[in-house]
């Protein structure tokens, strides 16, 4: 299985002002130290798939300049996570068909009430179309693709990562269990979540990243959901261990 990624977002809406911040990583001119809400795109046996669909949805993909959208995947349901779903309508109209969401029964609900237009019996014409498929901590398809969900725990709320072949994606956790961490054996990239170097009561820090990587042993690893807080990318990169590295927005890989 050929896998392409692309980091459509890396950042987190936890330790950002609403006004604008004049702090010195936000006011980098280094494009790495720019990061748009977490998300990532996924194209796999000829699928394309996006996991998590923020706020910043439009840009990310006027940015790859997407033509074609196969599925959304949800990892849990804060708003950083599903408020670009409006913009789904550009794909429902290109493609004349409705998109697909994959999510878990509890992340739907949250889905239909943030967005009831969309599912109300007279619907206002030209609103998103959502073809909705609950999924649980179980291995499921997209076609002909197969995905292994990882339960994570965000504080106290459930989250789920993502396998797909030999990549794994998890964000926004704070504690796994030994036997979900079975499922991150043998894996050639893994992406996990860092929020920043300090503590924190819902997500892994950077040291808590670190040692998740250090015990699954993927080939190389990638840090996102990263606050401003962690500091400049051309400093703080430099300090990880070989096989891990910061993500940034654009980036790109192919495995």
């Amino acid at each position: 299985m050929n896998i392409h990624i692309e980091f459509l977002g890396t950042g987190t809406s936890q330790g950002v002002p609403v006004i604008a911040c004049d702090c010195p990583v936000c006011n980098s001119t280094d494009k790495r130290d720019k990061r748009l809400r977490s998300s990532i795109f996924i194209d796999t046996e000829g699928k394309h798939i996006v996991i998590d669909c923020g706020p910043d949805f439009r840009q990310q993909m006027l940015r790859i300049g997407l033509k074609r959208l196969d599925a959304i995947i949800l990892t849990h349901e804060h708003a950083d996570h599903i408020l670009g779903l409006d913009d789904i309508r550009a794909f429902n109209w290109v493609q004349k068909k409705p998109t697909d969401i994959y999510a878990e029964k509890r992340v739907v609900e949250s889905v239909k009430r943030v967005f009831n237009y969309v599912f109300s019996e007279n619907k206002y014409p030209g609103v998103p179309k959502m073809d909705i498929h609950i999924i649980e901590n179980k291995p499921f398809k997209i076609d002909n693709v197969d995905i292994l969900p990882i339960r994570g725990l965000h504080y106290k709320l459930p989250v789920l990562g993502y396998r797909i072949g030999n990549f794994a994606y998890l964000t926004d956790m704070k504690t796994i269990t030994e036997e979900e961490k079975q499922k991150l054996l043998g894996l050639d990239v893994l992406v996990v979540n860092a929020l920043r170097k300090e503590i924190h009561r819902a997500h892994f820090n950077l040291q808590e990243a670190l040692d998740l990587i250090a015990e699954v042993k993927p080939k190389h690893a990638y840090l996102t959901h990263v606050a401003h807080m962690m500091g400049f990318y051309s400093i703080e990169n430099e300090s990880l261990p070989k096989n891990v590295s910061f993500a940034y927005d654009g980036l790109k890989l192919d495995f």
